[in-house]
């Protein structure tokens, strides 16, 4: 197969990335085409469409080789589970499948760009095809959730002001929303500890203690 594109956002971590689709639709992410596939008569008739699948690849997540069964972040790493009835990224074959709002198709000199919301991708991952969602085959309300039937319960964020007013306006409410999702490992829970991820060229330092999430501090990463 070929890489058809990359998508660009903020997320040059998995530390942070929203652990499903849809989750932190505050996230805006670009779908830069390659240069074979961004000619414009690719895309006619896309915005027909609300949301699309997009198929890509876990880069990233290295094994030596495939593993009947994987340990679930959200059973808190210690129940497993068959490696087939888990999203883990460590699989016979590292294909990844999201649903994704499209907000817009771009013309730049880098040729169709399309805007998404709501990804769950790393920066810099490869897409593998991008097909659109359609409602009446795709959309399943009675299915079952298995151990994860519905999303985790998000967590109260706390931040001074002048510490967001540091960031672009559109990636304030980004920024919260990926931390009310609580970005820790699940079986982390150090009321002292302090934690750090890279979000769209800053580097965030938080604490969570009694259920709330405080911001300590925001500064622009070597990235910028």
């Amino acid at each position: 197969m070929e890489i058809i594109a990359r998508i660009e956002n903020g997320f040059r971590e998995k530390f942070g990335v929203p652990r499903q689709s849809g989750l932190v639709p505050e996230v805006i992410s670009r779908v830069v085409m390659a240069e074979k596939y961004s000619v414009r008569e690719a895309f006619r008739g896309i915005e027909d469409y609300s949301h699309l699948w997009l198929l890509w690849e876990f880069d990233r997540a290295q094994q030596d080789d495939w593993r009947p069964t994987v340990r679930p972040p959200r059973l808190g790493g210690n129940t497993r589970l068959g490696v087939f009835a888990t999203r883990s990224p460590f699989r016979p074959n590292a294909i990844g499948l999201s649903c994704v709002r499209l907000e817009g198709v771009e013309q730049t000199a880098e040729g169709s760009v399309l805007l998404v919301s709501g990804a769950d991708l790393m920066d810099g991952t490869p897409i593998y095809d991008i097909k659109p969602y359609l409602p009446y085959a795709d959309a399943h309300p009675e299915a079952l959730g298995g151990f994860a039937p519905s999303p985790k319960e998000t967590i109260e964020v706390k931040s001074p002001p002048e510490l967001l007013q540091k960031l672009p306006e559109g990636q304030r409410e980004a920024l919260l929303g990926v931390l009310a999702q609580d970005p820790r490992p699940q079986y982390q829970n150090d009321p002292e500890r302090v934690y750090g991820m890279s979000f769209g060229g800053w580097d965030v330092k938080f604490r969570v203690k009694d259920g709330v999430l405080t911001v300590l501090s925001l500064a622009e990463t070597e990235h910028q």
